[in-house]
């Protein structure tokens, strides 16, 4: 069973979500997302899995956001594109469990996935 977090560590909730991870005894795969940029593919995969569209993943009060013009009118293979060129833009952290994904915005939402 294999978990993985798309992890910023300049991120308190990121942080305390893997904090949390670690105290429940899950060895998560750390990916640090804005150094190594999923495709837009696998951000469509956790998009389906959190059972949501692109909009709601991305992060709006990002600057590189508004100069690409992004709205909730977008195509969304255009939003999964700017997410995976600028992964600035990913909400954070994402916690994929699996084949399951979830916000960990509250933190504690990732206990869902590991009950």
């Amino acid at each position: 069973m294999t978990t993985t977090i798309w992890h910023n560590p300049r991120c308190s909730k990121s942080r305390l979500t893997l904090a949390l991870l670690e105290a429940q005894h899950i060895k998560a795969t750390v990916r640090l997302y804005l150094e190594d940029a999923p495709s837009s593919a696998e951000i469509e995969s956790v998009v389906r899995q959190l059972g949501i569209r692109p909009w709601e993943l991305l992060r709006r009060g990002e600057k590189i956001f508004k100069e690409l013009g992004l709205s909730n009118e977008s195509d969304d293979a255009a939003l999964l594109d700017a997410m995976s060129q600028y992964p600035i833009l990913i909400e954070r952290p994402v916690v994929i469990h699996q084949g399951r994904a979830i916000l960990g915005r509250p933190p504690e939402n990732v206990l869902t996935l590991i009950e």
